[in-house]
């Protein structure tokens, strides 16, 4: 099986030792992904598009997403993400859990991990 690492520069994947996508077994794994920006909306917004650009180096997108889990220090931030998480994965909607719980740094208000399939794998 031939695995193909994907790397976006961020500050964390050289401190932690980890990439931002894996592609293996005809499936997208995105690591764990927070977003720039002071609200949990422009954090959300931020980090879908860092993974947007994940799916797309792989050869995947939001349209192949099957799994996809959040994690947020307050359970009430989530719903104001709701319009943003609907526009981006739309007539799409993936399998989804969300965890409050701390993030790696408290400024980082929401964080989101996907699994896509490789598109044409289906």
């Amino acid at each position: 099986m031939t695995i193909k690492r994907i790397h976006s520069g961020g500050e964390f994947e050289a401190k932690v030792g980890y990439c931002r996508a894996v592609v293996a077994g005809g499936f997208v794994h995105v690591a764990g992904t927070v977003g720039q920006g002071e609200t949990v909306e422009d954090q959300c917004r931020s980090a879908l598009e860092t993974i947007r650009g994940a799916l797309e180096q792989a050869g995947s997108d939001f349209a192949h997403v099957v799994r996809v889990n959040y994690y947020l220090p307050d359970r009430h931030e989530f719903e104001p993400c709701w319009p943003l998480l609907t526009e981006a994965f739309g007539d799409n909607p993936p399998a989804v859990t969300m965890v409050e719980c701390n993030l790696i740094d408290p400024k980082f208000r929401i964080e989101i991990e996907v699994t896509a399939l490789l598109a044409g794998a289906e």
